[in-house]
């Protein structure tokens, strides 16, 4: 069959993911169309080659060159469905601008993401982390998302159920290479009674006197200044954003744990206790560590740095330094966040 239209070849990578890791494609499409996708995977499988999804880079380690193709979603598209008195419906295209999108319906006035604004990546890949913020989870508002079934060869709808989610995860992460998302339906509301009993929030509206009177809008804007106080702009330092999952231990091994370490940060978990990873690797005195290529942010232990050109390989190995630090103190496993792609 035909290549697909606008291939490709040895596409260099890293200014198409946060952390600016060198590497490059050997094959590189962008997609617009559902259909697009379809004939773009068909023909990877007749040449033999695999592919890589990317949405915006945000969530991805690339630890060398991707001998097969890389498929850019970049489907566009925003278009509100069930309006109503109390709410209506966001139908997006899996290429659009996460923050852009929570810009977009909160200052439309509708309510239920506001509390993800600045979270970078596009709209595709924010179902497969499930991402969330200072309270609040992508599926709070998810409706159901439009996906190419690789298995079954075949466009399918997953609702909110069928998606699986958990704390940073879902069946998109489970089940890698599976699904790839083309469309997603969020439900947002023009009522819900805004979410700002995150610490952070608190203390940044507690000067507001008529909590009732901020707009969605405004809690956006809150967030973006409470992140930029705590996170760096990946087009400032290169990062993937918190490169640690919070790890969730049982209520007895936290008890123990307490015992050991009073002061421990901790908060009650859907199924256990969650643990700050970025207080336990703050503990362990890597806050602020950079060699002469990657480091750990020094407001945000929670994030890796790449400020000198470094390597993906480079990245890893810091995280495992880290990981190591913090299972010899604490006996706690901590779980890498982002996505890992060989070379």
């Amino acid at each position: 069959m035909d290549p697909p239209t606008n291939l490709r070849a040895k596409i260099a990578l890293t200014s198409m993911t946060t952390l600016r890791c060198p590497a490059t494609a050997r094959f590189f499409v962008d997609v617009t169309q559902e259909q697009d996708l379809v004939r773009a995977l068909d023909w990877a499988a007749e040449q033999g080659l695999g592919t890589l999804i990317l949405g915006g880079g945000s969530n991805l380690v690339l630890a060398g060159d991707v001998d097969g193709l890389v498929i850019r979603l970049a489907i566009p598209g925003r278009q509100w469905e069930d309006v109503s008195e109390e709410g209506a419906t966001l139908v997006l295209g899996a290429g659009e601008n996460w923050h852009e999108v929570v810009l977009y319906a909160a200052g439309s006035g509708y309510r239920g993401i506001e509390n993800l604004a600045l979270i970078p990546g596009t709209c595709g890949a924010a179902p497969v982390q499930n991402i969330g913020a200072y309270g609040v989870e992508l599926k709070d508002t998810l409706v159901s998302v439009n996906a190419w079934d690789c298995e079954g060869r075949q466009m399918v709808t997953l609702e909110s159920e069928a998606c699986q989610f958990a704390y940073r995860d879902s069946v998109f992460k489970r089940e890698p290479g599976r699904y790839l998302i083309v469309q997603v339906k969020l439900r947002l509301s023009r009522t819900r009674p805004l979410s700002l009993g995150y610490g952070d929030v608190v203390h940044y509206f507690s000067n507001v006197p008529d909590k009732a009177a901020l707009t969605p809008l405004d809690v956006a804007e809150g967030i973006m200044a409470v992140r930029r106080r705590k996170l760096p702009d990946p087009e400032q330092i290169p990062n993937a954003g918190s490169f640690f999952k919070n790890p969730v231990v049982s209520q007895a091994t936290w008890e123990q744990l307490k015992s050991t370490f009073p002061d421990i940060a901790s908060y009650p978990g859907d199924t256990g206790v969650k643990l700050a990873a970025g207080w336990l690797i703050d503990q362990c005195g890597w806050k602020g560590y950079r060699n002469d290529k990657v480091g750990v942010h020094n407001h945000q232990a929670l994030v890796l740095i790449n400020h000198s050109n470094g390597t993906g390989k480079e990245i890893l190995a810091l995280a495992e330094r880290i990981r190591a630090d913090v299972a010899d103190v604490y006996g706690v496993e901590l779980e890498i966040e982002p996505r890992i792609v060989s070379g």
